[in-house]
């Protein structure tokens, strides 16, 4: 690899660059594999090529000739869906509204030409709803300062939440109390485990919000209250729902 990294060839600029960026490990692998590719030509020209190697070639050209007819639309398509993850990776450090004018842009240009994509039409057209329906939030990283380009942190906090409640209460299944109370508990679970509350921050609690938050959440339990009374005896409760509204209709 460095004696290539030296001569004056076209893959002089690639080497260097794995040179630069890769591990040594990494580049001696891509080295020994190189070498093994150019033996194998060199062996196939001098005295023909392997039986597996010709069987190889021989399912390869089967597979490009049998696809042959998708691979202009494949390269048109893949030409825009890999500028589109471009503007989103955001590698320049451009804030929101330049990256999303670029990336309004681009859709734009999809939805004109998406007919250019042939028997990709149907995924492209697809593309463009999914991406429709995201898009209000796609540049908030780059609005906000500090905040990440994906939720792989907070969907793992909640997963680390079912288990441990899971594990606590014996349950198969995320417990019914996890969506009722989920604004509380969550949070509530995720703070105990890291920083273990003692008596004294206890005594700093305001027992007037306490109150308000039990509030807010009365109406959720009671709802769910209600549903399981008429799951579990639909007569009963309609026959109770009934009579409440005859009592209420009677005169003063």
């Amino acid at each position: 690899m460095a004696h290539f990294a030296r001569k004056q060839t076209a893959i002089r600029a690639w080497v260097r660059q794995l040179l630069a960026r890769a591990h040594p490990s990494v580049v001696v692998a891509v080295g020994a594999k190189l070498a093994s590719i150019a033996w194998a030509v060199l062996r196939e020209e001098k005295g023909g090529a392997t039986p597996a190697l010709t069987r190889l070639r021989a399912l390869i050209s089967r597979g490009l000739e049998g696809t042959a007819a998708l691979w202009p639309d494949i390269e048109r398509t893949y030409g825009w869906v890999h500028r589109a993850a471009q503007i989103l990776g955001n590698a320049a450090g451009e804030t929101a509204n330049p990256a999303r004018q670029r990336f309004d842009g681009l859709i734009g240009a999809m939805t004109r030409h998406r007919a250019e994509a042939g028997s990709l039409v149907g995924a492209v057209e697809h593309f463009l709803k999914v991406t429709r329906s995201y898009r209000p939030g796609l540049f908030h990283c780059a609005a906000v300062a500090g905040l990440p380009r994906t939720n792989n942190d907070l969907e793992q906090m909640f997963g680390s939440q079912r288990y441990h409640e899971r594990r606590a209460t014996g349950r198969k299944t995320a417990s019914p109390a996890l969506v009722l109370r989920g604004e509380v508990r969550v949070i509530a679970a995720t703070a105990t485990r890291l920083h273990p509350p003692k008596a004294r921050d206890l005594g700093r609690v305001s027992l007037r919000r306490w109150r308000d938050l039990r509030q807010r959440l009365e109406p959720r339990r009671l709802a769910r209250t209600l549903r399981t009374r008429f799951r579990s005896d639909p007569a009963r409760y309609l026959g109770t729902l009934e009579q409440q509204a005859s009592q209420q209709a009677l005169p003063a």
